[in-house]
């Protein structure tokens, strides 16, 4: 990738600490928003999740990190931990969270001695002391040495605003808000584009992030399902600042659902970040079949307004094939009929082939998706419809466009008001929509349509 794609960084506050011990559900009260998954399975979470917050008026980077050290049935904890440490040692401000009805334990001490060894300051929360056992056993934590100590309950929110006075008077440099907090959920800039890698599991989402973001922001393994949370990461290509969320693997219905609680969470959080997208970049593997899911995800996109690229991964395994191309692309778009606007870029995440091409193919399908057409423009491409292919009736009227309107943007919608019916047969619908492509553009993303019946008014008699 060139210089011009970077991720930005903000001053950061890393939650660290062992497995279970309520990281992602004190990153949830903070953020104000159940962005982490949370689950009683220990090493829930896997990838460092990040999020905007503030406090008082100061703002920061909230970053929830995976369980550290401590016993694990994950066969990716190493990878974790080793992620998770990258992040404490670039942090401004470390949290870490032990847990009260557990009491100290040697995982919490390996924990706290990595959390000084970083250099930062470090302020200690003991969690769970909603429960009365646990708020008798935290004086137990003293002998970590670390102050300030503050004690709360993650899940009622008790203590929680103590613990971030704490900290982010400990943040360096003091940069104040001028505004209200800033949310996860919404663009800290008005031209930001928020952009979700989407597709089956193991098709190489995560590899795709990592490439276009220069780091090793999310975990990487050839397990399906490696990861559970929509992890944001945010890059600036030329000016453009995008937001890529890479979500977790969707699989058929049947499969999640006997799968258990962490995958059937994953899945609903991907669903989310899928509806929160202007564009999504569904990820194929080009070498292999393209899969029913396939469509299934893209369907999905596409019932959600999202403008949608879609990225032939792995093509570096396939592109010595002869008229490989031409008969996967044909494959592609049977497959994908409904979505026959949808650009294909070919690309590697492996040797990085064609990763500029995405990131513009994505800036280019943002802007046709936030264009608006100005109303007589509109009308000249629906005179012409008409005439060259007049709308059927399936009544005894024939059916009169009078005239449209384009009433929304992100994605476009147009509002069409004829004499007889709020409703055109799909094939004269499809047939509008190509016109509209046509004399407009509109690559990558859906146009909706909306038919209005309005009568003529009734011509008022002549004045005696």
């Amino acid at each position: 990738m060139p210089p011009a794609a970077r991720t930005r960084r903000d001053r950061s506050v890393v939650l660290v600490g062992r497995p279970n011990v309520g990281k992602s559900t004190l990153f949830n009260r903070i953020c104000g928003a159940r962005r982490a998954i949370v689950t009683p399975v220990a090493g829930t979470t896997r990838d460092v999740i990040t999020a905007q917050a503030d406090w008082l008026g100061t703002t920061f980077e909230l970053i929830d990190t995976g369980g550290l050290f401590g016993a694990s049935t994950d066969p990716l904890q190493q990878s974790v931990s080793e992620q998770g440490l990258r992040a404490l040692e670039a942090a401004d401000l470390v949290v870490l969270l032990v847990d009260g009805r557990d009491g100290l334990v040697p995982a919490d001490r390996e924990v706290a001695e990595r959390a000084r060894c970083a250099g930062g300051p470090v302020v200690l929360a003991v969690n769970k002391v909603d429960d009365r056992q646990a708020a008798g056993r935290v004086d137990e934590f003293h002998a970590l040495g670390i102050t300030p100590l503050v004690s709360i309950a993650a899940e009622h929110g008790l203590g929680v605003g103590d613990l971030l006075d704490a900290a982010v008077s400990r943040l360096p440099g003091g940069q104040r808000a001028d505004a209200a907090a800033v949310r996860p959920d919404r663009p800290d800039r008005p031209d930001e584009i928020r952009v979700a890698i989407i597709g089956r599991p193991n098709v190489g989402k995560s590899s795709l992030v990592n490439l276009l973001a220069r780091a090793e922001r999310v975990l990487v393994s050839d397990t399906a399902g490696t990861t559970r949370d929509a992890v944001d990461t945010l890059i600036t290509w030329h000016g453009q600042p995008l937001r890529l969320v890479d979500t977790a693997g969707i699989r058929r219905p049947g499969r999640v659902a006997s799968s258990g609680q962490v995958e059937q969470v994953s899945v609903t959080v991907a669903r989310r970040a899928i509806a929160r997208a202007d564009v999504v970049v569904l990820v194929v593997d080009a070498s292999g079949p393209v899969a029913r899911q396939d469509a299934v995800i893209a369907g999905e996109a596409e019932r959600a307004g999202c403008g949608i690229v879609i990225a032939a991964n792995k093509w570096d395994l396939v592109k010595q094939r002869d008229d490989f191309a031409k008969q996967f692309d044909a494959e592609l778009r049977d497959a994908l009929k409904f979505a026959e606007f949808a650009p294909i870029v070919r690309v590697s995440a492996l040797t990085g082939a064609r990763a500029p091409k995405l990131v513009e193919m994505v800036r280019e399908v943002a802007r046709a998706r936030a264009a608006h057409v100005s109303t007589p423009d509109v009308n000249r491409v629906l005179e012409r419809a008409t005439r060259r292919n007049p709308p059927r009736s399936p009544g005894k009227h024939d059916v009169k466009i009078y005239y449209g309107t384009q009433v929304a943007a992100g994605p476009p919608r147009f509002l069409i008001f004829t004499n007889t019916t709020s409703r055109l047969h799909f094939s004269y619908e499809r047939f509008l929509k190509n016109r509209f492509r046509e004399a407009f553009g509109f690559l990558g993303t859906p146009i909706r349509l909306q038919v209005r019946a309005r009568r003529p008014p009734r011509r008022q008699p002549p004045a005696r």
